[in-house]
């Protein structure tokens, strides 16, 4: 015959109480861990979200060289429309970002490093924290589209668009639109580019040999350039000073 324990029995195996030390220390530790996969899945949601954004929306740039001074300094962050011109057409006056059209930049701009910096800067880039790329990539002011008559320069040494002379204010400082002379016509689908430092840009103007002829086709276009993020103290928007340009008419 089976024998039952009793509620009351001694022999019955009981719960062992936790202390309200114990107890503190577990809800310490649920809490910890909460947080910890909250902390997680909010960094996860940021990467994931910043990634989407970098590949469709912006993504940042900075300025290798100063072909753009004094509008963009040397190792400058710019922030990059990318929806210019997939959904935006490109106007006279915008900053834009390209890709080397052939022979811009030389044959080879790449610099030898340490694998594992490379490894850390490709995973960084993914969500747009660094730009390794900037260097395989120009910054130029927009100075003709499709269509446009380009001519360096008339009698008071301005540059004209259409038959129109156009006031450059965002030239450096005592420098003329252009020391080389020019007369160019846009092609269908292409950009004529300019750098704001017109005695140190290696533009269009100086690639007429190449199979370009100078121009830069929109399909290298990444996007226009809309801020300057970096440092803080040159934080601006860039202008594409439309005054400059609302005269011009239509090709």
């Amino acid at each position: 015959m089976s024998e039952e324990l009793s509620l009351g029995d001694p022999m019955r195996p009981r719960k062992k109480k936790l202390s309200r030390g114990s107890i503190r220390r577990r809800k310490s530790t649920n809490i910890f861990v909460a947080f910890f996969i909250d902390l997680v899945v909010v960094i996860g949601a940021a990467l994931v979200l910043s990634l989407l954004i970098k590949s469709f929306l912006i993504r940042s740039f900075f300025i290798p060289s100063g072909s753009m001074l004094e509008t963009l300094q040397i190792d400058d962050r710019i922030i990059v429309n990318q929806l210019t011109p997939a959904l935006y057409p490109i106007e006279r006056g915008d900053v834009v970002v390209f890709k080397d059209p052939g022979g811009w930049l030389g044959p080879d701009v790449s610099e030898p490093t340490d694998p594992l910096v490379v490894s850390v800067d490709w995973f960084l880039s993914a969500f747009g924290i660094t730009a390794p790329d900037s260097k395989q990539h120009l910054v130029k002011r927009v100075i003709g589209i499709a269509g446009d008559k380009v001519i360096c320069c008339d009698a008071d040494g301005k540059l004209t668009i259409n038959g129109v002379p156009i006031t450059e204010p965002y030239i450096s400082a005592g420098q003329p639109p252009s020391a080389i002379e020019f007369e160019i016509e846009v092609p269908p689908g292409s950009l004529w580019v300019m750098g704001d430092n017109r005695g140190n840009s290696e533009d269009s103007r100086y690639h007429g040999d190449l199979p370009s002829k100078g121009f830069v086709s929109t399909d290298w276009v990444v996007g226009r350039a809309m801020v300057i993020s970096w440092p803080f103290e040159n934080w601006a928007w860039l202008d594409n000073y439309p005054d400059v340009f609302k005269n011009i008419p239509k090709p």
